[in-house]
């Protein structure tokens, strides 16, 4: 652990001197990577989505390329502006988030029983998302200053302490993959932190206990926390077979639109499961099941393969991260972005169970789309300043 912390000690960083230097450092792999990952999920979105809107093809596509557009420029402003700024500002920050998650109980548009959403006219704004990278941000600051302390028992707590705040409001939303999604980003950012494996072993198995309390243990005296739609996905998880026409519907319409994909698709006219909605949320949730009955093994292959080559990337990135505050950014991010998508392709198969967490850069939504090229801009950001304080 001590060789993991040192690796990762504060280096000597500065502003770009000019911007042919500024751009000489750009990691243009990790950009095309998320360019091609982008185009590939509009091309899919456009098939799968062009009989949901009658006389309106293109609704969706359109939709998301606006918030491609909007994402393509918060992630060049990021990428321009130096991490350790976040750092400085990070209890604005998380203050921020903290107000922003509270405020959607009070002013949030309610969806399918969650309200998770606040409606801005044309874009509907999920707090919690952005909450994401605002979280990994703060916990990199929280850390990075008690470097020297971050061995001790306390540390990890305080962090988690901290992090529960704004887990719960999310949780209570109710919005359990967005809930996931911060614990991992606690753990991974606990993890590059350099903290001692003994306290990581023992927030895990915190972590389960919490789960057997919230799933067997409460429940069966009489306590539910867990909303009745959680509960039936959960049953539908460990029980597919147990109720096909009602609370496993879902996951056994998506199992065989994936399956009948076989090795190259049924192509977009004869995708019978996606075309006449019996897979719910193709769009969204299951999009993944859509591109694999339409495109097959090779189709859905060829976007994690992208993804692959995205995670690659950032692994590459934490290794040259000029100081500890970003390493653990990075690392974050990476490990929060591969979540996602295990938790959404594994929720599509069968191996997770259903969480709503949507597909990165495939699946419909602005807030999800935005807050994806935020962190990406984030590596960029961390690449770039890493490049030069090698030079």
């Amino acid at each position: 652990m001590a060789t993991r912390t040192a690796q990762l000690r504060p280096r000597s960083h500065h502003a770009p001197s000019d911007v042919a230097a500024f751009l000489r450092h750009l990691d243009y792999l990790l950009l095309a990577a998320v360019g091609a990952a982008i185009a590939y999920g509009l091309w899919v979105l456009s098939a799968v989505t062009r009989d949901d809107v009658r006389g309106d093809p293109d609704y969706y596509v359109t939709r998301q390329g606006i918030y491609v557009a909007a994402g393509a420029v918060a992630l060049a402003l990021v990428t321009a502006i130096n991490p350790e700024v976040w750092r400085r500002f990070r209890l604005v920050l998380f203050g921020a988030t903290v107000a922003s998650i509270a405020a959607v109980f009070v002013v949030g548009s309610e969806v399918r029983g969650s309200k998770r959403w606040i409606e801005l006219g044309f874009f509907q704004l999920q707090p919690s998302e952005l909450g994401k990278v605002l979280v990994i941000l703060f916990l990199a600051g929280f850390l990075a200053d008690r470097a020297k302390r971050i061995h001790e028992g306390r540390t990890a707590l305080a962090a988690v302490g901290l992090v529960a705040v704004p887990t719960i409001l999310v949780f209570e939303q109710p919005d359990f993959g967005t809930a996931l999604v911060f614990g991992a980003g606690l753990l991974a950012a606990l993890f590059f932190a350099g903290t001692r494996w003994l306290h990581l072993a023992a927030l895990v198995l915190s972590a389960a206990f919490v789960a057997m309390m919230l799933l067997w243990f409460l429940p069966s005296a009489g306590v539910q926390v867990l909303e009745p739609y959680q509960v039936d996905r959960l049953v539908g998880f460990v029980n597919p077979d147990a109720d096909p026409a009602g609370t496993t519907y879902n996951i056994n319409q998506s199992i065989t639109a994936v399956g009948a994909g076989g090795l190259d698709g049924r192509g977009v006219a004869g995708a019978t499961q996606t075309n006449l909605n019996y897979l719910p949320e193709h769009h969204t949730d299951f999009v993944f099941a859509s591109l694999a009955e339409q495109r097959g093994f090779l189709g859905a292959a060829t976007l994690l393969l992208l993804y692959a080559l995205i995670v690659w990337r950032g692994v590459k990135i934490v290794s040259v991260a000029p100081s500890l505050f970003t390493a653990i950014v990075a690392g974050a991010i990476i490990f929060a972005f591969l979540l996602q998508i295990f938790v959404n392709v594994g929720m599509t198969i069968g191996i997770a169970p259903i969480t709503g967490i949507p597909l990165p850069f495939v699946s419909a939504g602005g807030s999800s789309m935005i807050t994806t090229m935020i962190m990406i801009g984030l590596l960029e950001a961390i690449h770039v300043r890493g490049r030069l304080a090698g030079n």
